[in-house]
């Protein structure tokens, strides 16, 4: 490459860079503010750190609401109103989101037979970490926050394989197993004492632009169990209360409440037929 390519390479840069509508803060510090928040909520894991000190609550909730802050400064000009303001409503809702998440951790607890106590649930849980990523994000996603909110949730993707979008609308006693594959889409609405294992998907029929104002994701009332892999669609279709939708099921319109749906598959098993070896055919 030329001086003279490369001169117009960096023309270019700077023209293209300045048609950017945001400026964001980094993935790392999204990431490390997102696990400082639920360390600061639930301090059960510990770095290995000689003489470490123990922060005075108020002060660690002091150094989160100030990165926060930080955090949103590339933001400003597109928030509607002050930034402090927004840290206001936002740390003034942690209480809530506090008891939200202690009864998800409840609810996994009480469901999981391979758990053996809450506080494994939100120290190693993937399903736990992502919902209380979506907690949080969804804060920030009802206050117009852009971007924020979905790189927040993007972050939690990346470390669990669960990816929730932070407008998503879902209730308490959330349960995730597993949770690999799981994808919850934007305007998915979810009810209470709800579980989803691995794979599930909640999605949308159609995939178009000019549909991103209406509601294309399904609703899933209350004591709703979804099992593995199994793909409901559509902004129209809801899932009745207490019903179990087994593995693999494909829905695309809605069940009524107390229904039990199961995806029929023929599995065959055939033994092959054995010969006998003789002295004669040696």
């Amino acid at each position: 490459m030329t001086a003279n390519h490369l001169e117009s390479f960096f023309e270019r840069l700077t023209q293209q860079n300045e048609t950017y509508r945001y400026k964001l803060p980094s993935r790392q510090e999204s990431g490390k503010f997102i696990q400082q928040l639920i360390n600061f909520l639930f301090p059960i894991s510990k770095d290995c750190q000689q003489n470490e000190k123990t922060k005075d609550v108020r002060q660690a909730y002091g150094d989160l609401r100030q990165k926060l802050g930080c955090m949103l400064d590339p933001l400003m000009p597109q928030l509607d109103c002050d930034k402090e303001e927004i840290l206001d409503k936002i740390f003034l809702e942690i209480p809530e989101i506090y008891e939200l998440l202690l009864r998800d951790a409840k609810a996994i607890t009480d469901n999981d037979p391979a758990s053996v106590s809450i506080e494994e649930v939100i120290a190693l849980y993937p399903g736990f970490f992502a919902i209380a990523t979506y907690r949080i994000a969804h804060i920030m996603a009802d206050l117009k926050i852009p971007l924020l909110p979905r790189m927040l949730t993007e972050f939690a993707h990346s470390q669990t394989g669960i990816d929730i979008n932070p407008n998503a609308v879902i209730g308490h006693s959330f349960f995730i197993d597993h949770g690999t594959g799981i994808v919850i889409g934007e305007t998915t609405h979810i009810g209470n004492n709800v579980k989803l294992y691995q794979g599930v998907t909640l999605g949308a029929t159609h995939v178009s632009k000019s549909l991103a104002s209406r509601k294309r994701h399904p609703t899933i009332e209350d004591n709703v169990v979804v099992y593995a892999n199994a793909t409901i669609l559509g902004g129209e279709t809801v899932i009745g209360n207490d019903s179990v939708i087994g593995g693999n099921a494909w829905i695309v319109r809605s069940v009524p409440p107390f229904s039990q749906v199961y995806h029929q598959s023929k599995v065959e098993v055939r033994q092959q037929p054995t010969t006998s070896v003789t002295e004669d055919s040696l």
